[in-house]
């Protein structure tokens, strides 16, 4: 047995001033439509009691004029009655009489009376008649003739068309009301949704001009209804800022417990291999202390990685004297460097360099480039460095005469835990140009590597002046 299963994106939720608008426009639509079948009802209405009022005139005005006559019932029809009915419109008028149950003039198809009514008024009733539909009245009298008292009634009909055709006017103008009405409520909806939903607006607009490093609580004025939202986003910020605080102290205790054992067995290691005077174990220790080497660098580097990804998110902005900054982190180098017999030139720059940025992220960005100069540099060679102000940017230009790119793409040594090839025998982790990488992106700055001529690379790093 087989099946098809039917996968369906989901719909996107609707936003709450979708809802809010649709159900007032929901809303406006049925007072809309109540108000149209009210208007046209109450219309008919009228139309209908207007004309009731004229066809009941016209039939009494003929019932008064019944005569009792010596042996029959004279009556003499008034035409003004007629040219009332027809004044109106250009309705058909209708009229029957009729003397003790016999019709004895008009139509004597004009339906008569439901059921007889004790009332001294005229009555009224709708009756099909013919190819059309009539408004009937009905008088009842009695006529005393030879000492015999007769029902005299007298029936007067007029078709629909007058008073359709007023309802029908009086209706299209109870549609445009309506319209005009819905487009009114439509107009208001808007401007009561936008009121409704502005405290919201306020509030998102507030956080969001935070930036990464605000983890204050939001203090902003709202309305009772977001007082439990504002209370939650709050408590979320005080556990945020609670769990990045554990975050920092433990990237900083990791390294501390990290480097120091790892110190202890390389001075350990060194001790050893001096007082050794077996090459073998000379042999063993010499690889130890490489080994050690390797891990205390790797664990820097990644420490040093996992900072400037905290950092990077909570990033302060210092305003720094860059050329200062810089000559700081040649002078810790130097030391390093002059184990190779590396030496490290560097050419100030003319004027200060103010830039605004985090001091820790951008002496580490600084640090990790002279780290690759002088360990992928020959001994007795010299790495050149030169500070400018050029398009408005703080430039710090590194040119070694190392190994160079071996024609690999730049922009691949970026990556994490990626190295060169022609580097394998070099201590490294493939961290530092990436901690580089993310230092100058957070800055909005811009690194780059160019392989020399005559072999080497110029690293390039800068970032925006004040």
């Amino acid at each position: 047995m087989t099946g098809r299963i039917r996968w369906r994106m989901p719909r996107a939720p609707l936003s709450l001033r979708q809802r809010l608008l649709l159900q007032l426009l929901g809303i406006a639509a049925m007072l809309a439509v109540f108000l149209y079948f009210t208007v046209r009802t109450v219309a008919g209405q009228a139309a209908e009691t207007t004309q009731d009022g004229i066809l009941g005139a016209a039939t009494t005005a003929i019932a008064e004029q019944l005569r009792a006559g010596t042996e029959q019932v004279e009556i003499d029809l008034p035409y003004d009655a007629f040219s009332v009915l027809g004044s109106i419109s250009e309705d058909r008028v209708f009229y029957r009489i009729d003397v003790g149950g016999e019709t004895v003039t008009g139509y004597d198809d004009l339906p008569l009376p439901p059921e007889a009514s004790g009332k001294v008024g005229p009555q009224f009733y709708t009756r099909p008649f013919r190819d059309t539909e009539v408004r009937i009245a009905a008088v009842t009298r009695q006529v005393v003739v030879a000492g015999q008292a007769l029902p005299v009634l007298v029936l007067v009909a007029q078709t629909r068309l007058g008073q359709d055709a007023i309802a029908e006017r009086i209706a299209n103008r109870a549609a445009g009301l309506g319209l005009g009405f819905f487009t009114l409520a439509l107009l208001l909806s808007l401007i009561a949704a936008g009121s409704v939903l502005a405290p919201i607006d306020r509030l998102a607009e507030a956080v969001a001009r935070r930036g990464p490093e605000d983890l204050r609580a939001v203090d902003a004025s709202t309305p009772r209804e977001l007082v439990p939202l504002v209370g939650a986003l709050n408590g979320f910020i005080a556990r945020l800022r609670a769990a990045l605080g554990r975050t920092e102290t433990f990237i900083t205790e990791a390294a501390h417990h990290i480097r120091t054992p790892l110190a202890t067995v390389r001075a350990q290691a060194e001790i050893a291999l001096r007082q050794s005077d077996n090459e073998a174990t000379r042999q063993t220790l010499r690889g130890v202390i490489r080994a050690v080497e390797e891990s205390a660098r790797s664990a820097t580097q990644l420490l040093d990685h996992a900072i400037v990804v905290y950092r990077s998110d909570r990033m302060t902005s210092d305003a720094l004297d860059f050329g200062a900054l810089v000559a700081g982190v040649v002078a810790s180098i130097e030391p390093a460097a002059s184990l190779k017999d590396v030496d490290l030139r560097l050419s100030p720059a003319a004027q200060p360099l103010p830039v605004t940025g985090d001091r820790a992220l951008l002496e580490s960005a600084v640090r990790n480039i002279l780290d690759n100069a002088v360990k992928y540099s020959p001994e007795d060679s010299v790495v050149r460095l030169s500070l400018a102000a050029e398009d408005n940017r703080a430039v710090l230009r590194v040119e070694d005469r190392g190994r160079g790119l071996s024609g690999l793409d730049p922009a691949s040594l970026s990556g994490r835990f990626r190295r060169g090839g022609n580097v394998a025998d070099v201590v490294g982790s493939g961290l530092g140009l990436t901690i580089v990488t993310e230092v100058a992106a957070a800055h909005d700055g811009r690194f780059s590597l160019t392989e020399r001529e005559g072999g080497g690379v110029c690293a390039e790093f800068s970032v925006p002046l004040q």
